[in-house]
């Protein structure tokens, strides 16, 4: 099995990293991840330029472009007899309505979007908190070994957020659940000179029971699946 692995944070991020280790033995794994950071960006591709990539080692490849550029490249050139599109681990949550903001997740959606299939990664963050990302790694292989098995449904990928537990907490449950339809609240601070910066809590955000944004919150792994065709 061949595994594309990508992300938003960037392919030096740490949670990049951890989805590496967690592939290890389930399939061969080609990197195609943006040069820097490309948080937030969306589904943002790049028609107009030159989308450049450089080789950073042995099936390693740093594009100079967004996550769904990443997708493409990857599926086009580097990686085309891909079986799976990994994106993540995400330095942060991507629950409910957050999908449509997400680089993290828009890198698997352009790959379904073309007939492959994936898993987009997320890690909530407890402000205060440093992620474990060996334990995060262990997590997220279970959930792999479990979703890859099973047989692909075309058009449709997977969204997985982990929680952010305590050292002393234990391992969390796996859940499937649907998407909670809610997005962040609205909520902006004035800043010296007009302008407005966003202020809104995470963890205050409206949720439905039983959906993605309380599972993970309550401490469990949210497992989602998503049709788009």
């Amino acid at each position: 099995m061949k595994l594309l692995l990508t992300n938003d944070d960037g392919i030096e991020a740490a949670g990049l990293g951890a989805l590496l280790t967690a592939t290890h033995g389930l399939g061969e794994a080609v990197v195609v991840a943006p040069a820097g950071p490309q948080s937030g960006v969306s589904h943002a591709v790049t028609t107009g330029a030159v989308v450049r990539f450089e080789t950073r080692g042995p099936g390693r490849y740093a594009v100079h472009g967004t996550p769904a550029d990443c997708a493409r490249v990857g599926l086009h050139r580097l990686c085309p007899n891909a079986t799976w599109v990994l994106s993540g681990i995400n330095h942060g949550g991507n629950l409910g309505a957050d999908v449509y903001y997400s680089g993290t997740v828009a890198a698997v959606r352009e790959a379904v979007l073309h007939g492959w299939t994936g898993i987009a990664f997320s890690h909530y963050h407890k402000r205060g908190m440093e992620f474990d990302w060996a334990r995060a790694a262990r997590w997220v292989r279970a959930v792999l070994a479990d979703l890859l098995a099973r047989p692909v449904v075309p058009g449709a990928f997977y969204n997985v957020n982990l929680p952010h537990l305590a050292p002393n907490e234990s391992d969390p449950k796996v859940v499937v659940c649907p998407l909670d339809p809610h997005p962040l609240p609205l909520s902006y601070r004035h800043e010296d000179g007009g302008g407005m910066h966003y202020d809104g809590d995470y963890h205050a955000r409206n949720r439905n029971a039983g959906a993605d944004v309380e599972v993970c919150f309550s401490g469990n792994i949210s497992v989602t699946q998503i049709k788009l065709l």
